[in-house]
């Protein structure tokens, strides 16, 4: 179960508002924490927190090694941590009363990516090894087209959703991992079952894994289709939702165990998230979460 996590290392600055800011307003937030985050350093403490071997490769500023030191404490291997110059990857993050949040991302080092750079690090990973990548540094179609050619399963959690993914060689994947904005963007329809209909048949050889929020999940693959209603809790920041549900998701597949059985230990994962602040802090551990799934 080794993963290699290609991911984004973000600064997260978290302010609390009392409602998103709209255009030409000007408000005070109710208060600000500066958080580790971007959704690659979240999966990667989600899988560590599941159990998984997991390895994170990305770039950081020099105000950014906190961050590293965030995924060693989490039980990640950060040998593949590199540091480049020029600012880390930050975002900003409004977070409103009823946990709801707007994220405005910079990419500063993760756009500092290198085919080099991937190459160095892929010499150290093998056939039916797990690449897993987001949307949010550069060299993702490389990595893909790479790890597919050394024989790795690949995981792409396609967000955020914009034209970066138009051309990725999706077809490659083991797993596509989308929720519903990202997957209207790449099924051109915002139907839910339009979007697993339109993307399974695309590619048919993928899992699709789609995120609807309160609605819950549904995963598909060939004649194979779960769906999964969400866990009910009162959201306090559903920064790290997403993040922990592909974390748990991964574990389960990857443990051998049933769709329905990683689908709803992903979902009570995320949902222990979504009640605590913060986005890496706030994953559970791994007995946590399965108490919760059973319960």
């Amino acid at each position: 179960m080794r993963v290699l996590n290609f991911g984004s290392l973000n600064i997260d600055y978290v302010y609390q508002v009392d409602h998103f800011v709209q255009p030409g307003e000007t408000m005070s937030s109710l208060s600000l924490q500066v958080n580790c985050g971007g959704k690659g350093l979240n999966q990667s403490v989600a899988l560590a927190r599941a159990g998984v071997e997991v390895w994170h490769a990305g770039c950081i500023g020099p105000e950014g090694e906190f961050l590293r030191d965030k995924l060693t404490s989490a039980g990640v291997d950060t040998t593949f941590v590199r540091q480049v110059e020029g600012s880390t990857g930050h975002a900003i993050i409004q977070v409103d009363r009823s946990g709801q949040n707007s994220i405005l991302l910079y990419d500063g080092a993760n756009s500092r990516i290198t085919e080099s750079f991937v190459d160095q690090v892929l010499e150290h990973f093998a056939p039916g090894d797990v690449a897993l990548l987001q949307n949010e540094t550069s060299c993702v179609g490389y990595i893909m087209d790479r790890a597919a050619a050394l024989g790795m399963r690949i995981a792409l959690n396609a967000a955020p959703a914009n034209e970066k993914l138009n051309g990725l060689p999706l077809e490659k994947l083991s797993w596509l991992l989308v929720n519903e904005v990202e997957g209207a963007f790449l099924a051109g329809t915002e139907d839910p079952e339009e979007i697993a209909r339109v993307l399974t048949a695309r590619y048919p050889k993928t899992m699709l894994v789609l995120t609807l929020g309160v609605q819950g999940s549904l995963a598909v693959l060939g004649q194979e289709r779960v769906r999964m209603p969400a866990r009910t809790v009162k959201a306090v920041d559903t920064t790290a939702a997403g993040d922990t549900f592909t974390g748990y998701f991964l574990r389960g597949v990857l443990d051998g165990r049933s769709l329905e059985e990683s689908l709803g230990l992903a979902a009570a994962a995320s949902a222990l998230a979504v009640t605590r602040v913060g986005a890496a802090d706030a994953v559970p551990a791994y007995d946590e979460a399965v108490a919760f799934y059973r319960s």
